[in-house]
């Protein structure tokens, strides 16, 4: 299943098959990890709401994005109680502090990385639904396909905040992002999960 076109011109890479492989080995483990990542969508979109109140624009794309990711956040659970799957705390993956090791410190410039950070998370996201549906049984499969779109209305938004927000063309910016993040995908991980690299 193809993701959107301008996912795959904006991502550095592809995810390997050797993820997609591991990822269908451990399905539980893929679900707990993806209900965190919803769950930490959601949090990163009303921290962002708390910290930035004058960003208006901002208020309302993010208002809708957690709601949304809340919402998916309840439908992974309901997915997990249906498999008789223990929710559980899980130590993060690398790939978000590692994209987060390049937001600057000072304003508007951290905010802006942030928002370039969140693009990053939700095309990946995306690029990974698209990829792992056609091998997964229903109504998983589904699931992850009714996902395409509003993870890529998500980068999208995030996309358009950094490039409205940002005081100076955010290209260069965008370009040291999708290095680390193609980084992050194909070197060897010894850690699975949503978002890791290249199993080991």
């Amino acid at each position: 299943m193809p993701q959107p076109p301008e996912i795959k011109e904006f991502l550095s890479c592809e995810t390997p098959q050797a993820w997609i492989d591991k990822a269908l080995q451990n399905i539980e483990l893929l679900l707990i990890d993806h209900a965190h990542c919803e769950k930490k969508a959601a949090s990163t979109a009303m921290s962002l709401i708390y910290r930035y109140v004058d960003r208006v624009e901002m208020l309302h794309k993010m208002a809708q994005l957690a709601r949304e990711e809340l919402l998916h956040f309840e439908q992974v659970l309901e997915i997990m109680r249906e498999r008789r799957v223990e929710y559980r705390h899980l130590t993060p993956s690398r790939y978000a502090s590692g994209l987060r090791a390049l937001v600057r410190t000072h304003e508007p410039a951290r905010f802006v990385d942030i928002l370039i950070v969140g693009a990053f998370v939700e095309a990946r996201s995306c690029e990974r639904f698209a990829k792992l549906a056609p091998y997964l049984e229903e109504p998983l499969a589904k699931f992850y396909r009714s996902l395409l779109r509003s993870e890529s209305r998500h980068y999208q938004d995030y996309l358009m905040l950094a490039e409205l927000y940002s005081d100076a063309p955010i290209q260069a910016r965008i370009e040291l992002f999708a290095e680390r993040e193609g980084e992050l995908i194909l070197t060897p991980d010894s850690t699975f999960r949503f978002h890791s690299g290249t199993p080991e």
